[in-house]
């Protein structure tokens, strides 16, 4: 699965940005798609994620983020959006969109080794 991620870039504290992840080469429906994030010096970090279960996908967030980032997707062009508002300095980091079409893996749903398939990656600065 190709995934690449558009939308970064440098915002105000208390601003918002839309970060897109669009992916290729499977079928989108089946895929879970997470957003983890990396700030300099620091491990990759779980935001949150849209999980393909047998009905319905399902949103997980982080706690660090949950009420101001908004995980979405539009299966008819097979892209995943991340709605990040009220933004801090702190969410500076390069964000990556992540990609597996297994669903038993469900409950490691934050660990990055659960993805298959990554994107380059779109810095995000958030200004003071």
């Amino acid at each position: 699965v190709h995934m690449v991620e558009s939308g970064g870039g440098l915002v105000q504290t208390g601003g918002s940005l839309r970060l897109s992840c669009a992916a290729s080469g499977s079928t989108f429906t089946s895929l879970s798609v997470a957003w983890f994030r990396q700030a300099p010096g620091k491990e990759r970090e779980f935001v949150g994620c849209s999980w393909s279960g047998p009905y319905t996908w399902h949103a997980w967030y982080a706690d660090s983020v949950k009420g101001r980032f908004t995980i979405s997707r539009d299966n008819a062009i097979d892209t995943v959006y991340l709605q990040m508002n009220r933004l801090k300095p702190e969410d500076t980091a390069v964000y990556y969109c992540a990609a597996t079409d297994s669903q038993s893996k469900v409950s490691f749903y934050r660990d990055p080794h659960t993805y298959d398939s990554w994107g380059q990656g779109t810095q995000v600065t958030v200004s003071s």
